[in-house]
């Protein structure tokens, strides 16, 4: 018998694949039908800052804007009149998805300062919620910002959400850190439970027939797989944090290189979105079908094998690789 479990910032899973925050999520009997299908747990949909901070008709300003959207923004906001705002709401929701389902129900709080976000954080474990996610995103747009305080402002988050929690919390992060080892090692020290990398965030497009901004929304490929499969590869077994891989999960063969590289879960919403709350049983029953074909026991058994302290080439995931691979190309 193939064991799938897994265990993801303390929490034990009977498999490795999550279904992360999307539209999906806001409807109880999806996550129902999420946990049928096989998922070993979900994510819900964001809380966005500016829904807790909301002041009049600032947040319709926020919500109008169309500057930046997130990957669970499927719709985008409608507009404000017709929003059901309410954070309390989604308090709610957490209690109702709790009843709902066994398998573990992860809050998402997205956004990047302290203020209230500490307090509702702790709401939000009152709630019965077993972990939390921190779907961080800042745009530097304020020439004054330096990189090192930017930085800081996650890190000071992190550490003070994590410092008012019992409940796990996990750090969703974009790639655009200059330097993200020594991000992921920052992250890291403030005692965090996962880093989960990395984030998607569409950018804006330009109608040029009527002048305005609009917000576009691209789903992911297993393309985009290769970018977390390098940065999970490098920081597996130097730092403590359990590490979650998002973006580009569409395939049995996507989940098992996930794992390979040291990722503890393969979270998926695209791939949902795509094609259905069924997929993931798909994806799981083609997980057994690999491992039994190629005599693989456990997922733990195969739990950063490729990672770069482990593979006969660990230069492959650095410089090196990019060399070789321009020098192999040939019209």
């Amino acid at each position: 018998m193939i064991d799938l479990s897994t265990t993801y910032m303390g929490l034990k899973l009977e498999n490795p694949l999550v279904a992360s925050a999307s539209p999906l999520c806001e409807k109880i009997d999806n996550i129902r039908k999420m946990e049928e299908a096989g998922a070993s747990a979900v994510v819900l949909h964001s809380l966005f800052e500016e829904q807790i901070n909301r002041e009049g008709l600032e947040l319709d300003r926020f919500l109008t804007q169309g500057t930046e959207s997130y990957g669970e923004m499927i719709t985008y906001f409608p507009d404000l009149g017709n929003y059901k705002i309410g954070p309390d709401d989604y308090l709610e929701h957490i209690r109702k998805a709790k009843s709902a389902v066994k398998i573990p129900v992860i809050a998402s709080l997205n956004g990047v300062s302290t203020g209230g976000w500490i307090s509702y954080a702790k709401l939000m474990e009152e709630a019965g919620a077993d972990g939390l996610e921190l779907n961080m995103y800042y745009i530097p747009a304020d020439m004054n910002l330096t990189s090192q305080q930017i930085e800081q402002m996650y890190i000071d988050l992190a550490r003070d959400v994590k410092k008012s929690l019992s409940i796990p919390v996990a750090v969703k992060l974009s790639p655009y850190f200059s330097s993200m080892s020594y991000m992921a090692q920052q992250l890291d020290q403030t005692g965090i439970g996962a880093l989960v990398l990395f984030n998607r965030f569409y950018q804006p497009d330009i109608d040029i027939e009527n002048l305005k901004v609009n917000p576009n929304l691209v789903l992911s490929t297993s393309d985009e797989l290769r970018l977390r499969l390098r940065w999970v590869a490098i920081l597996y077994g130097r730092i403590k944090s359990d590490m979650a891989i998002t973006g580009g999960i569409h395939t049995a063969q996507d989940a098992l290189k996930a794992m390979m590289v040291g990722s503890k879960v393969a979270m998926m919403t695209s791939a949902i979105l795509k094609n259905g709350i069924q997929h993931i049983a798909k994806v799981k029953d083609d997980m057994v079908k690999w491992m039994d074909e190629h005599k693989y026991d456990s997922i733990s058994q195969m739990q950063g094998s490729m990672s770069q302290k482990s593979v006969a080439e660990p230069t492959a995931f650095e410089r090196a690789n990019y060399m070789k691979m321009l020098n192999s190309y040939s019209r």
